[in-house]
């Protein structure tokens, strides 16, 4: 079961149902189930006609559906077909603001099609980048931003827990690049060709643009992590919350720079360390994997969350005063974390959180499991995040084949 803040109760549990049968009725402190029986659901996306659009990893490929939302009592699934036949496609899924050109991923390619929102419909696949690594961590995340909305955003993780040729830009891992559509258009282009955002970040699979057109993202630290010999991985590192830049600003003293990994890595709890780091550090700071703490030439994070929690996605409200973040749930961990939606407050006039990154209640949890015990194979484990035009917030959850709606985020 699942319970939501501020009223804190078990909704409604997590049994299966016909795909198109099931309505959520909600209220401003409630959240339901308003469809299952999807294909581990991953990437959402609406388009501006106001269908909902998934990214299916079980070689279902992309989905569409529209929707009857009854001025925000209730929502129906009215009609739903598999848009984009593809076993390859398993996370990333992206639109132009003008809603007529889609992309999706795989985990070696980025694909686009000519979109009709009104008909359900794509054009001919087209390939736009390639060469991405085809070990590790294989989703891919795609962002085209609205204030620059002629590049396309794509990230790639690392190839392992510890991928020391991530800390080259030129390895193409580890890292999100820039393309330009024009040049897409024009032919195919290799990852490595795309304009350097940002690299050194692990496993940054949630990506999103602010009010201001800031870019941020969310990683995934490394597992098994060692501080001198000491065994300190069950609380660190931390996940992060990174900042990009402006996308359309090029003088940005974040662009194009390292983020660390894999040499330097974000400390969540210093008590564990071993002396005399437990005592100098604080969370935020740095330490080396294996050995000591350093003083790394790298753009620090923003905040820092709970270790092996797995952030993957990130969406700011259209005010700019909040972010949620969806943290999908550990498995090097015990007991196990994550599993859960998070509000983090914004500062809508300077584009950045409200607290530091020593705060670590940073994130208020709005919706998790009311027991983790069953996780991570049987309960709900949210990924993909999606505003619809009426300004409710949607998420999937993969592990449950569920698409979620929250009332009264905001």
């Amino acid at each position: 079961m699942v319970a939501i803040h501020p009223v804190v109760v078990a909704l409604l549990p997590l049994i299966p149902s016909a795909l198109g049968q099931t309505c959520a009725t909600i209220n401003p402190v409630n959240a339901a189930t308003f469809a299952s029986g999807y294909e581990g659901p991953r990437g959402i996306i609406f388009d501006i006609q106001g269908n909902l659009l998934t990214a299916e990893q079980s070689s279902y490929g992309l989905r569409y559906i529209q929707l009857t939302d009854n001025g925000g009592t209730n929502i129906c699934v009215r009609s739903q077909k598999q848009l984009v036949a593809d076993s390859s496609l398993n996370h990333g899924i992206a639109l132009t603001p003008d809603g007529k050109k889609l992309f999706a991923s795989s985990k070696t390619t980025v694909y686009s099609w000519d979109y009709d929102g009104t008909t359900g419909t794509v054009g001919n696949k087209k390939t736009v980048v390639t060469g991405m690594s085809t070990s590790g961590h294989v989703s891919r995340t795609l962002l085209v931003p609205k204030t620059q909305p002629n590049v396309l955003l794509v990230q790639v993780g690392s190839n392992g827990n510890l991928d020391t040729g991530a800390a080259q830009a030129s390895s193409g891992r580890s890292q999100i690049r820039i393309f330009k559509l024009a040049d897409l258009e024009a032919g195919s282009k290799a990852y490595t060709t795309g304009e350097l955002l940002g690299y050194g970040i692990r496993n940054n699979a949630g990506i999103a643009e602010d009010i201001h057109g800031g870019i941020f993202s969310v990683n995934n630290g490394m597992d098994d992590m060692t501080v001198n010999g000491k065994d300190v991985h069950n609380t660190n590192p931390c996940e992060e919350l990174n900042y990009h830049g402006r996308i359309n600003d090029t003088s940005s003293p974040e662009r194009g720079k390292s983020y660390g990994y894999p040499t330097c890595h974000s400390i969540y709890d210093p008590s564990v360390l071993p002396s005399p780091f437990n005592t100098q550090l604080k969370v935020g700071d740095t330490v080396t994997n294996g050995a000591s703490s350093s003083t790394c030439t790298r753009v620090a994070p923003k905040l820092c969350f709970p270790a092996h929690t797995a952030p993957l996605d990130l969406k700011f409200n259209s005010g700019g005063s909040a972010a949620y973040v969806t943290f999908h749930g550990s498995w090097d961990k015990t007991p196990p974390d994550g599993y859960r939606v998070s509000r983090v407050a914004w500062n809508s006039q300077t584009g950045q959180p409200v607290a530091s990154v020593t705060n670590t209640s940073a994130a208020q949890n709005i919706m998790y499991n009311a027991n983790n015990a069953a996780c991570p194979s049987g309960c709900f484990r949210p990924v993909g995040l999606a505003w619809s035009p009426s300004g409710k917030l949607f998420l999937s959850s993969d592990a449950t084949n569920e698409i979620w709606v929250i009332g009264g985020a905001k």
